[in-house]
């Protein structure tokens, strides 16, 4: 349904020889065993290309009598699937998949800890008789699928980390776990969706393993850890699953990927052709001064007032100093100093984040911050000393990836269902796998019709497993429609 021709084998048998010539000169059948017209191509022109100079007709005649000892058949390996086999296939994995998804819920791991989840994805997928890489990028797990047939190499992605919150869904299978993270005892909780990306994804390797003896090619399933970033003083996430060679010896010519969406029902997609989410950066600024008793502050050189005059000289960057309609957001959201409120401190320390699409804006912001910075603690008496980190870079899809993907999406969603998004500001590492190879990111609804969910990061934030079934069968369907049919062309 909705698909180009199936692949074929032939086995020579019994039919006329003139059968046999229509049948080729028709593009319905090739004589060769396993072997794929070209894509648009008839068997007369097929064997009439430039790249074959010779006579088609006496090649014809030859052909069709090669076939008189029987008709020719169609091997199961041709069948690819369609989209009701997908949907049928979906339907016999749901129930496991949905339990699947509440065990990573209820035990969520932190960045490059993520062992738990690790050892429950490896396992799935080795059960489906998938070659199996684990311990990439510490926790990082691949799983690849080999079709039976010749055919394109993809990958699709999913994360597996949650996030340092205290949960507060009131689901059966809420997390309760905690854990230390910088120093304090925290809740740990996925309050970004992350476990319904990986049990997704999970569905989707059963079901793609399921059709393998129907299916060309090869898809790379990758569960990557950390997308919220490592643990101070450690590497990960995309970034280090690259540098660990993951693309080296198996590259994709296309790579998938799909996030929650708080502010989208279950049963609908979204997506952003081009520029779909910001490039992420992460600064902390030391202000320091001079720490003095509160009741005499002419001797001190006082921190806190500096830090003040930053935190608001920041966003006249953004106002000032980029172009009206150029897209950055500077957020400070760490503002630490002082022990005691009779006391002023020695120092300040102010942290957060930078979000920007153009490569020169976010330049300039780094630039002027530290312009701010330097001439604040000048003026005022002190110093400071800045850690600026450029985190990854702005996510752009693919135009042509997108373009084509798009009413694929639409046939297992229906057109009521779609909606092209405006880029975002949030941030995505999967942006360093589509720096390499044409990638493709979309948002998945999550909301139960008729409910609400807290934003994203947040303790009531709450994706119903009703978003399993949309995203096993969207995910499912691009898959092999870019097996089946080679992608943008």
């Amino acid at each position: 349904m909705g698909r180009g021709p199936a692949l074929m084998k032939f086995s020579l048998g019994a039919c006329s020889p003139i059968r046999g010539i229509l049948a080729v000169s028709r593009g319905r059948l090739h004589p060769v065993d396993s072997l794929q017209l070209p894509k648009g191509a008839t068997g007369m022109s097929f064997l009439s290309s430039s790249r074959r100079r010779v006579s088609s007709l006496p090649i014809l005649l030859i052909l069709g009598f090669s076939w008189a000892l029987g008709p020719p058949t169609v091997a199961a390996a041709g069948q690819i699937p369609d989209d009701d086999r997908i949907a049928a296939a979906t339907q016999r994995v749901l129930a496991q998949i949905t339990d699947v998804r509440h065990q990573i819920h209820q035990h969520p791991e932190l960045g490059n800890r993520e062992t738990q989840t690790a050892a429950l994805v490896a396992e799935h997928l080795r059960e489906l008789g998938m070659e199996v890489k684990t311990d990439i990028a510490y926790t990082g797990v691949v799983g690849i699928l080999q079709g039976s047939l010749p055919g394109p190499v993809i990958s699709v992605r999913a994360d597996m980390d949650g996030l340092p919150v205290t949960e507060d869904t009131g689901y059966a299978f809420a997390s309760t776990d905690h854990t230390t993270y910088l120093g304090q005892e925290v809740g740990v909780m996925h309050a970004c969706g992350h476990d319904i990306h990986t049990a997704v994804q999970l569905g989707v390797a059963s079901v793609l393993a399921s059709f393998r003896d129907d299916l060309p090619g090869t898809v790379q399933f990758i569960f990557q850890p950390a997308e919220e970033g490592p643990p101070p003083g450690e590497k990960g996430g995309a970034e280090l699953m690259l540098e660990e060679g993951l693309f080296r010896d198996l590259r994709p010519e296309a790579v998938f990927g799909l996030h929650t969406f708080a502010e989208m029902e279950v049963g609908k997609v979204g997506y952003t052709v081009g520029p779909a989410f910001a490039a992420v950066d992460h600064f902390r600024a030391r202000i320091l001064g001079r720490q003095s008793h509160a009741a005499q502050p002419q001797q001190s050189v006082d921190p806190v007032v500096m830090a003040a005059q930053v935190v608001m000289a920041l966003q006249t960057i953004r106002s000032r100093n980029l172009h009206p309609l150029e897209p950055s957001v500077i957020t400070v959201g760490i503002v630490r100093g002082g022990e005691r409120f009779n006391i002023i401190p020695a120092e300040v320390l102010l942290e957060g984040t930078v979000r920007t699409y153009d490569p020169e804006v976010r330049d300039t912001v780094e630039r002027r911050m530290n312009e701010i910075l330097g001439g604040i603690t000048l003026a005022g008496g002190g110093s400071y000393e800045m850690d600026y980190q450029r985190g990854s870079p702005a996510t752009i899809n693919d135009v042509a990836l997108s373009r084509w993907a798009v009413p694929v999406m639409t046939r297992v969603v229906g057109p009521g269902n779609i909606t092209e998004l405006p880029p975002t500001m949030g941030g995505e590492d999967f942006a360093l796998f589509a720096n390499e190879v044409p990638g493709f990111y979309y948002r998945l609804g999550m909301v139960r019709p008729g409910t609400a969910s807290g934003g994203h990061h947040t303790p009531t934030f709450k994706a119903d497993d009703g978003s399993l079934e949309v995203g096993i069968r969207v995910m499912s369907t691009i898959l092999v429609d870019y097996l089946a049919s080679g992608g943008p062309q």
